[in-house]
């Protein structure tokens, strides 16, 4: 019995450049759209399931993704939890290579011929226009939704964020991050984008974790309503005079 290269009248090399052309597609869809099960990656690609988990496996093999149980918020159903992949580092830099290093190249431009003023005015210009499209998001957002609603816009842009219930305030957990090599050098990028979230939110909001410092997630914590605290009736009293 022939196998399917054998029987095939493409050139096995022509095949392998296709093989290597959908495992990209694979690998990209996952770093744009952030941890992914193979039955989503295989929707989202129009692959069959079956391709998709041979191109996963020859990402695995080359250290280029990693499978994790799919974090849930809230209560959780029935069954062990989704298993998704998510980009190693060594997968995100084979993908940001070329283009971190013409991005650092350029910064340290902009640093020595206007020094950090410089830099920090490029990085707040860069999330200028987040910010624009954002604010027009959370004026629609119901009240008490608004860092959920920053989440999945972040998500649409590629950041694969969450929010999580954290004590009184909230988490926004942004699982990718498109620049965390070049903000390794160049901070000022993660600065502008918390002054973002600060003013997005009406809040002052503070970065506890970057994946351009190491840690897994860029996590930001976002402070809960203020108790509003009591007014004794003395204090009534005097008030009312």
């Amino acid at each position: 019995m022939k196998t399917p290269a054998q029987s095939s009248p493409v050139p096995s090399g022509t095949a392998v450049a296709r093989d290597e052309s959908t495992r990209d597609r694979v690998a990209r869809s996952i770093l744009t759209n952030g941890p992914s099960s193979a039955a989503v990656l295989a929707e989202r690609l129009e692959l069959t399931p079956a391709a998709v988990r041979r191109h996963l496996d020859h990402l695995l093999e080359e250290g280029l993704v990693e499978s994790r149980e799919e974090r849930v918020y809230g209560p959780r159903g029935r069954g062990r939890p989704a298993k998704v992949f998510v980009l190693t580092d060594t997968g995100r830099h084979a993908f940001h290579q070329a283009y971190d290093d013409l991005a650092a190249t350029a910064l340290r431009f902009i640093a020595e011929a206007g020094g950090d003023d410089a830099v920090v005015a490029f990085a707040r210009q860069r999330v200028g226009e987040l910010e624009k499209r954002y604010r027009a998001l959370l004026d629609l957002a119901p009240e008490g939704k608004e860092a959920e609603v920053l989440a999945q816009a972040l998500t649409a842009d590629g950041y694969a964020a969450s929010t999580l219930q954290a004590g009184a305030g909230e988490q926004l957990c942004q699982h990718h991050c498109p620049v965390a090599h070049v903000a390794e050098q160049f901070p000022q990028l993660c600065e502008a984008e918390t002054e973002v979230f600060s003013r997005l939110l009406g809040k002052h909001v503070q970065r506890l974790a970057t994946i351009a410092h190491g840690d897994g997630v860029c996590t930001t914590h976002i402070p809960g309503p203020q108790p509003v605290s009591p007014v004794s009736d003395s204090e009534s009293a005097r008030t009312a005079r």
